[in-house]
């Protein structure tokens, strides 16, 4: 299958390549240069791990062994077999995306790439190490840490903003082991580090280096194509809950800041699986509420540090292929992208953006209303939910509530709520007291919900990671890493 940059100006390249390399070298970003083949009907009969066999193999046919690097992926990595169950929740349902390594819903995707990635490299005779960069805002640093750790012929280097995540976050990253990963902070903002990975991608693209290198971030395909399983096991989950009959529509709301998440469900809707509305849920940094509302994309704003900081985003890099997607004109992307780079803001035309209304709503939600959704789902129905699901739930309720469409409703939950112990204890009516790690013991003595087990020991692991430099230091830490070699 051959796979095309958003921006047009590189040249097609097949879909192990398109892995291996993850960043088009004009910037862009790849996409299949037609949608795969593929019957929803038999997907949504299978199980998980044979759901993820079919996608992935119709996506990436240039990768092979798939059933093999599926089942190596996911084995025993996760507290259940199902990987992602729905459960029932009120009168909406919740697909919960934490119950892998790293508690958030980055593991559905990060446990299957390395995977992947090895793979492709094989396939593609590469010789090289590959070099993955990963600029974070929270969830992707540690959960590709983890997912490449002392994977032969790969390292990974991980960007956080210092100050931006939480602090069981951010000791989820620095306490990484493994002899081939890297943790940096920055001094900025997770757009900051986004940027600068980006540059390093076109800065290192004529040179010749010891490594290839290659991104963790949902700009990869290998990244994205993963997270589409788990829009057809909640289907799968409500035809056997028998919430729906086969045909019937879904709605789904996506705590949403750098649109892979709810990109991923939109690629499902293309492969045929019946989703109704996709809810682009926002935190107070609701640059995508504003451009689903009004086609007008404006980073040109302050960036609020929020409750629910894997959201804090100004800049949402998966945007760029819906508009490639639904606008199906290169260049006009690509002179869009120039514009935000350049003047901070684009505008699309009328049309385009009555083709996205069609597919999406958006709502945003802030940390007091978050804070009451919380509140009010622990009350009401005994469930326990994190600061980003809560803006998904409250964005949900407005949605049912402004249009009366009564269609199942399935909320994504991103995180365990142990990830953010204090904000959720204060949802709760609770004063939280001491660091994060006594506040989830607080939270767990409080609600009785039980403590994943990797964040459980968090606190007694040593900091082996714990550099901090301006955001303009990048390419230097790169290449310092090219030394280390």
């Amino acid at each position: 299958m051959q796979y095309l940059s958003t921006r047009g100006f590189s040249p097609q390249v097949d879909s192990a390549q398109a892995v291996l390399t993850g960043l088009a070298p004009d910037g862009g970003l790849y996409l299949p240069a037609q949608m795969p083949e593929f019957s929803w009907t038999d997907c949504v009969k299978a199980d998980v791990l044979n759901m993820a066999e079919m996608i992935l193999s119709a996506f990436l046919p240039d990768i092979p062994n798939m059933q093999t690097l599926v089942s190596k992926a996911y084995t025993g990595k996760f507290d259940t077999p199902e990987l992602t169950p729905t459960v029932p929740v009120g009168d909406f349902h919740v697909l919960e995306l934490f119950r892998g390594p790293t508690s958030a819903f980055k593991d559905v995707a990060l446990s299957m790439l390395p995977q992947l990635m090895t793979a492709a490299k094989t396939a593609k005779g590469e010789t090289k190490d590959i070099l993955i960069l990963t600029a974070t805002s929270g969830d992707t640093g540690k959960a590709a840490l983890e997912g490449f750790r002392d994977v032969d012929g790969i390292r990974v280097c991980v960007f956080y903003p210092h100050g931006g995540v939480s602090q069981v976050q951010r000791r989820q990253m620095v306490s990484q082991e493994g002899s081939n990963v890297a943790v940096c902070g920055i001094y900025g903002n997770f757009d900051d580090a986004q940027t600068g990975v980006k540059e390093i991608f076109t800065a290192f693209e004529e040179k010749q280096l010891p490594f290839r290198l290659s991104s963790a971030n949902s700009m990869n395909i290998g990244r994205l194509v993963p997270q589409i399983t788990y829009y057809f096991k909640a289907y799968r989950d409500l035809l056997d809950k028998k919430v729906i009959s086969l045909g019937d529509e879904v709605n789904f709301s996506v705590p949403t800041g750098n649109f892979g998440d709810i990109l991923a469900g939109y690629l499902a809707k293309l492969l045929g699986l019946p989703v109704g509305r996709l809810l682009c849920a926002s935190n107070a940094n609701n640059v995508l509420t504003d451009f689903i509302l009004t086609g007008c994309y404006d980073r040109r704003r302050p960036l609020h540090k929020t409750a629910s900081p894997s959201m804090d985003i100004l800049v949402s890099s998966n945007l760029e292929r819906l508009l490639a997607l639904l606008c199906g004109d290169s260049a006009t992307v690509a002179q869009w992208m120039q514009q935000l780079s350049t003047q901070g803001y684009y505008q699309i035309p009328r049309q385009l953006l009555e083709k996205i209304q069609k597919q999406f709503w958006a709502g945003c939600c802030t940390d007091e209303e978050g804070a009451d959704a919380i509140a009010r789902v622990w009350s009401r129905y005994g469930y326990l939910c994190d600061t980003h699901t809560a803006s998904g739930w409250a964005v949900a309720e407005d949605y049912v509530n402004q249009t009366r469409d009564r269609r199942p409703m399935v909320v994504l939950s991103t995180a365990s709520p142990y990830k953010f112990p204090a904000a959720v204890l204060s949802a709760i009516g609770e004063q939280a007291a001491g660091d994060e790690f006594a506040q989830m013991e607080q939270l767990h003595g409080a609600t009785g919900v039980k403590i994943p087990k990797n964040l459980s020991n968090l606190r007694q692991k040593p900091e082996l990671h714990q550099t901090v430099i301006e955001k303009d230091a990048m390419c230097t830490f790169v290449l310092s890493l090219k030394k280390e070699n």
